[in-house]
């Protein structure tokens, strides 16, 4: 069922019940259920938590579960669902006028009754094929693309403010949840601004302190602050040159994969007047006299070198005095726990580790995944250069297509859905920046990664055009069961997101054949 109360039609519902809840595998839904177990907390509702990262998953847990579950909740809020009238139609039975009607009239009034009623049918007719024409339009447009609402952590922090029962810890995972969609590129600039919005005024209510009082802060307490940060990835724990080579919109611009793009990374240090020793060392070792007015003049050397957008709105939060980190700190951190290609564990186990990593108490582990996130963002912007220096990224007519081979340095961290996204949205990025053909800036980005050498596999993933105006709809999910329908390619769609699929390797050559001629 679909749900537009979550307290009336959700939360009352299952409150008195055992829950089994279903999370799958990204920050937000993380997030989100962060969420829930507090207030199921709070109201003593005894549940099971069941991680899920596909289709398939989903389907067994239901099946071992199905004789328990009453009622299968899935939200859609702002998701343009069509209203029910514009899809389905109670049937009307049309009335059956004989001509035996021995009522006692004149033929003449017959008659005229009889043709006001051909007149009358066939207006509704006429009516019925444009409510059928317009119902086949209406789902044409819902179903032919894939984009994102409201994050699922936005509305799980609005049930808990509706009720009362909102914690700056849920305020936190909430705002991670919108970061991550943000960082994923799944909403657009206009979206998160506005959602930031949403998230500022619960930021004042709950972080107010009146300067007047002595409001000493203890050692283990929460502060969340509304910044105006840099839009450099990691940068307070890690070095501001590492960070400003390995964040894509810097990466992208300076074009450092080129000889000359250093050149230009290197002028850009010098305009700031920062010495090399101090921008290569940890960002904490800084000389405080530099730190203080940093942001500022990175702004504004940015702003000579073209990047008008380096400073972002965001959220910070503090734990005591020693650990601060920015929202996209933890996205990064907690997607890399998720996605760790550590083999010490199974895919629970880093769910499991990447949940516990947004708890306070755990912060340990949320260190280990900046970590983890310095590395795979290193493996990216390298993966990155390979790929334009070797010209891997070609023009397949309707789209760009580009396949990492077996054997590329640190191919199997892209093997999973989120680390492959990644990569692909930057090279994307990297690729209309180098390009001089202006057709190809316009073009989305077909990308394929070795899954399994045993079973000769690949993940391919689709993403949509690099542009300003991008509404982030991802047209490749219909595109691609099209195209496996087709040519009958050995594919499996198990991924809730639909533009990435797994496919036998021996049938790449037909389903991209399939698909070029499908787009054109």
């Amino acid at each position: 069922m679909f749900v537009s109360d979550f307290r009336k039609e959700f939360y009352e519902v299952v409150q008195s019940q055992r829950v089994l809840l279903f999370v799958a595998s990204d920050v937000d839904a993380l997030c989100a259920c962060k969420i829930l177990q507090a207030l199921f907390q709070c109201d003593h509702v005894q549940y099971t938590l069941v991680p899920v990262s596909g289709w398939q998953e989903l389907e067994t847990a239901f099946l071992e579960h199905k004789e328990q579950i009453k009622l299968l909740i899935k939200q859609d809020d702002d998701l343009e669902v069509p209203a029910y009238d514009d899809i389905f139609r109670d049937e009307e039975e049309d009335e059956e006028h004989s001509g035996n009607d021995s009522d006692g009239s004149e033929p003449s009034e017959k008659r005229t009754r009889l043709e006001e009623e051909v007149v009358e049918q066939t207006m509704r007719r006429r009516q019925q094929r444009e409510w059928e024409a317009r119902r086949r339009d209406i789902l044409f447009d819902y179903e032919q693309y894939e984009y994102h609402g409201t994050s699922s952590a936005m509305v799980m922090f609005d049930l808990a403010w509706m009720m009362s029962k909102d914690l700056n810890d849920m305020l936190w995972w909430a705002i991670i949840g919108l970061t991550d969609q943000w960082v994923q590129d799944k909403i657009t600039q206009m979206k998160y601004v506005t959602d930031v919005g949403v998230l500022q005024r619960h930021v004042s209510r709950h972080n107010h302190r009146n300067e007047d009082e002595e409001n000493t802060l203890s050692v283990d307490c929460t502060r969340i602050s509304f910044e105006y940060d840099l839009r450099l990835a990691l940068y307070q724990h890690w070095s501001l040159h590492d960070s400003l080579c390995n964040t894509s919109y810097t990466a992208s611009r300076f074009k450092l994969w080129s000889v000359h793009g250093q050149k230009r990374l290197q002028e850009f240090l010098a305009d700031m007047g920062l010495p090399l020793k101090q921008v290569k060392q940890k960002f904490q070792s800084m000389d405080v006299s530099l730190k203080e007015n940093l942001r500022e003049m990175i702004e504004e050397s940015a702003n000579k070198f073209g990047m008008k957008d380096m400073r972002m709105q965001t959220f910070s939060i503090h734990f005591g005095f020693k650990h601060k980190f920015l929202a996209s700190d933890v996205v990064f951190a907690t997607m890399s726990l998720m996605d760790s290609p550590e083999k010490d564990g199974s895919g629970t186990d880093h769910f499991i580790q990447a949940l516990d990593s947004l708890s306070r108490s755990n912060l340990d582990k949320l260190y280990h995944g900046l970590e983890l996130a310095k590395k795979q963002l290193r493996a990216t912007q390298q993966t990155i250069a390979s790929c334009l220096c070797t010209n891997l990224v070609i023009s397949q007519g309707p789209f760009l297509y580009c396949s990492l081979m077996e054997g590329t340095p640190d191919v199997m961290l892209f093997s999973k859905p989120a680390s492959l996204s990644l990569l692909s949205r930057h090279l994307l990025k990297s690729f209309v920046f180098s390009t001089k053909n202006r057709r190809c800036k316009l073009l989305p980005l077909v990308m394929a990664a070795p899954l399994s050498v045993e079973q000769g596999t690949v993940t391919v993933m689709g993403i949509p055009p690099e542009t300003d105006s991008s509404d982030r709809k991802n047209f490749f999910g219909r595109a691609f069961e099209k195209a496996a329908e087709s040519t009958s390619s050995r594919t499996l769609h198990n991924h809730f997101d639909l533009s990435v699929i797994e496919l036998k390797a021996e049938d790449r050559s037909k389903f991209l054949d399939a698909l070029v001629s499908l787009l054109s």
